[in-house]
């Protein structure tokens, strides 16, 4: 990490970020990827749901040992913690777990039981949002998997931008890709994906709030079904 690095201000973190978002539309994935390398060195992580590893997978072949966070909130299926462990075991990355500052128990002693139920955007600024945002103090810009094709709320998703909330450079190398593109990358490299996509959950969060997709329903459907509620809070 340079020094001019070091001195960068938020306004000029923000400026670089939404210029990188310009330059890098047409850019492929591992070119995004390894201008976050470039420019931000060992402040620069994944971070990963462990629906599937193909973003980790794209930075290890740009970064050997990249840092990869993982959010585990105590409401995991356990394909979903099997999937980090195998992602742990196999590919050359950093898993770096988070948990939140409570137990389920200690959550459930404090809020009641369910709180998932009674108040999911609690549970998931509880066990999700502030979790996160204290995992990445340490990092100016991180990476997620989100993709444009997902969900109408994530149709504008750059890929570079200024995740305001936090004060960072947020990078979606993947954001143009599509399904078939996803599908594609995990056959011809091998990628480790969670067991639980072949088994109805195209969306994979929480147990508790995460349900089997019907056919021809939106692939985010299972996700708070019968809600309003679309996203988690990290990335809105």
């Amino acid at each position: 990490m340079t020094e001019l690095q070091h001195e960068r201000t938020t306004e000029e973190l923000r400026e670089l970020a939404e210029h990188a978002g310009r330059e890098l539309e047409d850019a492929s994935a591992l070119e995004i990827l390894r201008w976050a390398v470039d420019t931000f060195g060992e402040e620069f992580c994944v971070t990963s749901s462990m629906e599937d590893a193909v973003v980790a997978h794209l930075a290890s072949r740009v970064r050997e040992g990249v840092d990869v966070v993982f959010l585990d909130t105590g409401y995991h299926f356990p394909e979903t913690i099997g999937t980090r462990d195998a992602v742990a075991a196999v590919m050359d990355v950093n898993v770096i777990t988070l948990t939140p500052r409570q137990t389920v128990a200690e959550q459930d002693a404090e809020y009641g039981p369910k709180l998932h139920d009674r108040d999911p955007d609690l549970c998931c600024a509880l066990r999700k949002v502030r979790p996160l945002a204290e995992g990445l103090e340490n990092y100016r810009a991180w990476a997620t998997g989100l993709r444009r094709d997902e969900s109408p709320t994530r149709a504008n998703t750059p890929v570079v931008g200024w995740d305001e909330k936090r004060r960072k450079v947020k990078v979606s190398p993947i954001a143009r890709w599509t399904q078939d593109d996803v599908d594609a990358y995990i056959a011809e490299h091998g990628v480790l994906t969670n067991p639980l996509l072949m088994d109805g959950y195209p969306s994979i969060g929480c147990a508790p709030c995460t349900r089997r997709v019907l056919e021809g329903e939106d692939a985010r459907a299972g996700r708070w079904a019968g809600r309003a509620k679309t996203e988690c809070g990290l990335h809105g």
